[in-house]
This record gives structure tokens, sequence and C-alpha cells, in this order.
């Protein structure tokens, strides 16, 4: 079991070690889909494991539990079982959580490849309710699964266009341009359904 109290990985040195950028990073993740989600609830998010028994990637989804704060959030792989407790990590720079009370719409959902949820995990300039929804994107066996209002499916889609148009890398244009060929194509479900 991994314990890891947040507040150790925030203010990294610019001499800090790759592998601990790395761990800060993960954890930072772990913390975003588990206030990106409900209290008092475990849930399997779009995040992948990042162990490799006998040298080959885990297929598996790190399942996020956050109960009441100040208690721990707690992490686990479905596949290989790593897990993990993460403290300190209230009102640091990766909790999610909402701060005021907001009115609840239906919601739909848009199906994904898990590709396409690493992609918007790696968007650059999203405000924190885009932020929130693609951290609570969760799997569903071979795909990922993103619950969103009309109104936040419409902003997402706005911000992932926005970064489409001023990526230089084609790679990475091409995989952002699939995430918004789905979620445009799920806008026009909903205002044709």
């Amino acid at each position: 079991m991994y314990v890891a109290d947040l507040r150790h990985f925030l203010d990294l040195s610019s001499s800090t070690t790759g592998p601990a950028r790395r761990m800060a990073e993960r954890l930072g993740g772990i913390v975003r889909a588990a206030t990106a989600g409900d209290t008092g609830i475990a849930w399997t998010s779009a995040l992948p494991c990042r162990r490799r028994p006998a040298r080959r990637p885990c297929p598996g989804r790190i399942t996020v539990f956050r109960p009441e704060p100040p208690a721990e959030i707690r992490w686990e792989c479905g596949v290989c079982a790593d897990q993990g407790v993460i403290s300190g990590w209230e009102d640091s720079p990766y909790d999610l959580r909402r701060r005021g009370l907001v009115l609840a719409g239906s919601l739909h959902d848009v199906v994904l490849s898990h590709d396409m949820a690493a992609a918007l995990r790696e968007l650059r300039l999203l405000d924190a309710d885009c932020e929130r929804l693609v951290y609570r994107i969760r799997a569903d066996g071979d795909v990922a699964v993103l619950a969103a209002a009309d109104e936040d499916l419409d902003e997402l889609a706005g911000s992932v266009a926005a970064e489409v148009n001023h990526e230089p890398n084609r790679r990475r244009q091409r995989r952002l341009d699939a995430v918004y060929d789905a979620l445009d194509d799920a806008m026009h479900a909903v205002r044709d359904g």
C-alpha cells in the first residue's frame, strides 16, 4: 500500500528527479478524479494503472473513494490490486470539489475510447467545471463514459476545439479532432433526440 501526503509533492524544486515528478502527477490525477466525483461512493475512473507487472502494462483502471474531509482518499487498481491512500489533498490545486450549490440537469452519457479520455486529461486550458467533467469520466469495460449536461458538453467541446486550432503537433491534433467529433456527435444526438 502506498501512503502519501500530497503536500510533500506540491512545491517540487527544479532539481526534483523524473520519478518524483511522475509520482506527483499520478497522485494529482487520483486526487482530481476523487474530488470530481461524489463523496462516499467508490467508483472506477478512466485513469489507467501505472504498474507494470512482469514488465507489461497493467490493463486496470483506478477505483477511487473519497469520504468527507479531512479523511484520506483511497484508491486501488481493479486488476493488480495496487492501492494507496492520499492525505493532505484538501484545498490543493488538484482539489476539484464544487465550492457552491449547482442545479442538476439531465446528464447524457458520451462513450469515448480510453485514448480519447487520456487526450482530454492532457488539455491545458480547462476551467474548473470542464476539468471536473474530464476527471469524472468513468471506466466501463473497454470504453470510457463521460456524463455531462447539454451546456457542459457544449463548453467542453468548445475547449477542445480551441486547443485543436492552436495545436502544432499533428498527431495530438488528430487525437483531439477525434475527441471533438465524438463530443459533436453526442451534442447533435441530444438536440435531435
